[in-house]
């Protein structure tokens, strides 16, 4: 549960090892750097099952590695406490979006906003695409729309 008054956010896809974890560790470098990492709850998960263990894609933590942001986590699904427990949940495509719109209704409490984390996109790039079945670029892609959506996103909850 967050502290009253602390914020948290989870941020989520498919499998949790690609976009969801590059997106918690930029955030957290950036909340850290920001000086406001204290103040948040940040962790991220999967709408999924097929990953639950395992670590980040090797080539998202390469990805992080050329960039200086530190990136630990293990993948895990998301439970019905995180719809109570977080104040917001962001994810990253329509599917990842009516799968979590699903599962909530399912929560009798559920107080957390779901959002496309893409709908904090300075340049309104609304899905954050899965590079799983890509290369380094679509990695290097996924890192940049979640640094700029990361920055608005923080900016919009001081």
């Amino acid at each position: 549960m967050a502290a009253p008054g602390s914020k948290s956010v989870l941020f989520v896809c498919l499998g949790n090892i690609c976009r969801s974890p590059i997106a918690e560790a930029v955030f957290r470098k950036m909340a850290a750097d920001s000086g406001v990492v204290d103040q948040w709850r940040i962790d991220s998960a999967a709408t999924s099952t097929y990953e639950i263990g395992n670590p980040p894609d090797h080539r998202g933590q390469a990805c992080m590695k050329r960039h200086n942001v530190p990136m630990r986590h293990v993948a895990r699904q998301v439970t019905k406490d995180d719809f109570m427990s977080f104040s917001h949940i962001l994810c990253m495509d329509d599917s990842n979006l009516s799968d979590l719109n699903r599962k909530a209704k399912q929560v009798k409490n559920s107080t957390a906003k779901i959002e496309l984390l893409g709908s904090y996109d300075p340049e309104k790039e609304l899905i954050i695409k899965d590079p799983y079945y890509g290369g380094d670029e679509d990695f290097e892609k996924v890192y940049e729309q979640c640094l700029r959506c990361c920055k608005a996103f923080l900016e919009a909850n001081p």
